[in-house]
């Protein structure tokens, strides 16, 4: 664009027209800043931790994705191993991996008191909107194997 058409676009769009579009790009900026400071549920609550040496399974439970089946493999390994030296001897437990550790780490600790009081519950990626799919679908019909491909009847 030339010098002389950037003069001659807020004329051609109107002055309530150049007003709304920056009324609208405020707006925009605001939320942009409003959704860079908002809570994020990933964060522990202040001083949520769980200590895995010390912990019942009912306080292990309390952990994000965590029941009380993993967390009495938590408490029968804390049994037959000692004490974890480091959270991240937990993926030894059966049913905790590096995937779901990286979601427990913020919570753990292997020292100190357990300052967890609630059951973390994280958002989840999946849209939760409308009813499941229905899973007994039929399965498309494809061509019989005798006929070749691009070989029509």
């Amino acid at each position: 664009m030339t010098t002389r058409s950037l003069k001659r676009l807020p004329s051609a769009l109107g002055p309530a027209r150049v007003g709304k579009l920056a009324s609208f790009f405020a707006a925009l900026v605001l939320f942009s800043a409003a959704g860079l400071t908002a809570d994020t549920s990933s964060a522990p609550p202040a001083g949520g931790k769980v200590n895995i040496n010390q912990a019942s399974a009912t306080q292990i439970a309390l952990l994000p994705r965590i029941g009380e089946k993993v967390a009495g493999r938590v408490l029968d390994y804390r049994k037959s191993h000692g004490p974890f030296a480091r959270p991240e001897d937990l993926m030894e437990v059966k049913g905790i991996g590096e995937k779901l550790f990286l979601t427990l780490k913020p919570y753990v600790a292997v020292s100190g008191p357990t300052t967890l009081a609630a059951k973390v519950r994280l958002g989840s990626a999946r849209k939760r909107e409308g009813p499941a799919p229905a899973k007994n679908k039929p399965a498309p019909k494809s061509a019989p194997a005798s006929v070749p491909a691009g070989k029509g009847r």
